[in-house]
């Protein structure tokens, strides 16, 4: 949840080894099914550019099992793996702090030059306002 190494490699090899997984799923019964809608020759799904030369087969089946397999290993990836971390992340995560408002940045700058003049915090906060008033009768 860190960003560790350790865990971005367990991923990676959990996802490896699932991808092990869906292609022979994808082999065994997604090929048999594209197959299906193929022509009668064992080429399989896709077309031929010159018809009497296999070399020219265009094979569409290998292209559309390619797919199926990247979208299950994707999908699993996403809510087997991601998903959960986010949502770990969200409820158990530090939270960031809120930023000051401007208000909260000039007080705190107030009070710092109060105590560089060696003022306490009520007697800056007395300069202050005597200052403003100054600034409004003028």
């Amino acid at each position: 949840m860190r960003g560790n190494v350790i865990d971005l490699a367990v991923a990676v090899v959990m996802g490896t080894a699932f991808t092990a997984v869906v292609t022979s799923v994808t082999k065994g019964i997604v090929s048999p099914l594209l197959a299906v809608f193929g022509s009668t020759n064992e080429l399989g799904l896709g077309f031929q550019l010159v018809a009497d030369k296999p070399a020219t087969f265009i094979a569409v089946g290998p292209i559309i099992t390619g797919l199926i397999d990247f979208a299950m290993v994707a999908a699993v990836l996403y809510f087997v793996l991601m998903l959960p971390m986010k949502t770990l992340k969200n409820k158990f995560g530090t939270t960031k702090d809120a930023e000051p408002t401007e208000t909260e940045l000039l007080i705190e700058i107030r009070d710092l030059l109060a105590k560089q003049q060696g003022l306490t915090t009520d007697q800056a906060v007395e300069l202050s306002k005597e200052r403003a008033n100054e600034s409004v009768e003028a």
